[in-house]
């Protein structure tokens, strides 16, 4: 019995130091490199934003780089304009610590930033049939936040809806996929189903608002008082200040929540759905910095077995059919984007300063091409 206590305490001990040296190495920043103008002797050169260590917005930089060529398989689209995400300022900073695990230890191993992005075909390789020349598109791909960006034919990308501006378009991306998935996929919402959107006036939260409401949901929206107005108008039958009214105290029971905020315990969110109702977690404002927004998930995921409810804890997943569906919501009027600042490209780092802070209402939107 002594040997086991002491095989268990020395393994203990190894576990503890094992976690605690991990968590030094992927807690580490590296000192960020001297700007390259390496790429300026290329015949052809483009701006691009690149970020060489985790920080602020302030360590993005507008280098000089080879403008892209596509492949047989590949178009070349022109930016026109990008809109910017948490995803962003996540990959960034380099936070919550776990996501260093794929995006690079000490520093970033992949140096281009951005996703979202509408733009027209400048070039497409000699096997893509989908696009052609001149087609106004809308997308994502890593690198967005350049002057071109090189996309696969089978990639994320689709042609825009002619009613809708490269503004707006360039904001539908990471945002309204991940609510369309949260409402359709995961929420299953149907018709004349009582549907709370927590976190209504953010990005996720303004399309999911809207897409809630084209399968005919009865939806409610929380968000602060300077935000119910433009909630209202987006379609929401009825709205929560949250300064004010705690919707996890009201007598008012929900078939789906779909949860953007996480900023209540799991149980208490239980409470507030009908018997077979279901939350579904899209992310959070967690500071937990090992974690993040999933830390909420985490959560959700072990209480789950104890709870009578539904809980689905989602990461969507970008694809170009989802994009045609947005397109045809655009078209016909049912979706709309929420647009809070717009940016010029050379201020970009300041858009993302902006969207950090967590007030921006909807989203924001930087032009590359005035």
């Amino acid at each position: 019995m002594r040997r086991l206590k002491k095989l268990l305490l020395s393994m203990t001990v190894l576990l503890g130091i094992g976690l605690s040296a991990l968590a030094i190495v992927i807690s580490y920043d590296a000192a960020c490199p001297t700007p390259s103008s390496a790429a300026a002797s290329a015949p052809l050169t483009i701006s691009a934003y690149r970020y060489g260590c985790y920080g602020s917005p302030a360590v993005l930089t507008l280098a000089n780089v080879a403008k892209p060529a596509p492949s047989d398989s590949q178009v070349l689209v022109k930016v026109h304009a990008v809109s910017v995400n948490p995803l962003d300022w996540h990959y960034l900073r380099g936070k919550p610590y776990v996501m260093r695990l794929s995006s690079g230890i000490g520093a970033p191993s992949n140096t281009a930033i951005g996703a979202d992005f509408s733009g027209t075909v400048e070039a497409v390789g000699s096997r893509v049939t989908r696009f052609k020349v001149g087609d106004r598109v809308f997308g994502i791909q890593t690198g967005a936040f350049a002057e071109y960006v090189v996309v696969s034919e089978l990639g994320t990308m689709a042609i825009m809806p002619d009613s809708v501006s490269f503004e707006q378009a360039s904001a539908v991306g990471v945002a309204a996929i991940t609510a369309l998935q949260a409402v359709r996929d995961h929420g299953h919402v149907a018709a004349g189903q009582r549907v709370l959107i927590n976190g209504a006036s953010g990005g996720v939260g303004t399309f999911a608002v809207q897409i809630a409401k084209s399968y005919s949901a009865h939806v409610t929206g929380v968000a602060s008082t300077r935000n119910l107005a433009m909630i209202t108008g987006l379609g929401a039958d009825s709205v929560i200040d949250y300064t004010k009214d705690d919707f996890t105290k009201g007598a008012q029971r929900f078939d789906v929540i779909i949860d953007m905020v996480s900023n209540h315990p799991v149980r208490t969110l239980a409470r507030m759905l009908t018997p077979t109702g279901r939350t579904v977690i899209v992310g959070g404002t967690s500071d937990n910095r090992w974690l993040g927004p999933g830390a909420q998930s985490l959560r959700a995921i072990l209480l789950s077995p104890f709870l009578s409810n539904t809980f689905v804890t989602m990461l969507a997943s970008d694809n170009a059919k989802d994009l045609k569906v947005l397109g045809a919501l655009m078209q016909s009027g049912k979706l709309t984007t929420a647009i809070d600042r717009r940016y010029p490209f050379s201020e970009l780092p300041a858009a993302v300063e902006y969207l950090e802070k967590g007030r921006a209402r909807g989203k924001v939107v930087v032009t590359v091409v005035p």
